[in-house]
């Protein structure tokens, strides 16, 4: 599943950045998601949890921020939210950005002048915010 890849990844990182600080323990693990990813945050929560376990990650408590993703077309200058467009798409079409997130310029177009060439300015990825 695309959870578990990003939650290894995660934990990999992690572990990096705690023994950067020197961390023998990590307490707080705070993430950011971006809402283009699409994740399915109790997979990815359990997912974390499980590849954590006889790590300096276990027992950690994990904090998650789901940031907006905000679209800007680059042929008319609108700005509007991913969100906006989401609802319209099918059930196969969220499927295929959640796995290919490159793949939301097929589906979802600007609104008001229905180019496909626009440019996610946030919301998109994972990201360590914090380890202590």
């Amino acid at each position: 599943m695309h959870e578990w890849a990003l939650a290894e990844a995660v934990v990999n990182s992690a572990i990096k950045m705690a023994q950067e600080k020197k961390l023998s323990q990590v307490r707080i693990l705070s993430l950011k998601v971006g809402e283009v990813q699409q994740i399915d945050m109790e997979v990815f929560d359990y997912a974390i949890k499980e590849i954590s376990k006889g790590t300096i990650l276990e027992n950690s408590e994990i904090k998650y921020t789901i940031f907006p993703a905000k679209l800007l077309c680059n042929n008319c200058g609108n700005e509007w939210s991913y969100m906006e467009s989401f609802e319209s798409l099918t059930e196969e079409e969220r499927e295929a950005i959640h796995f290919i997130p490159e793949t939301i310029h097929v589906y979802i177009k600007c609104p008001k002048c229905k180019s496909p060439d626009f440019e996610i300015k946030e919301g998109r990825g994972v990201f360590i915010e914090e380890i202590t």
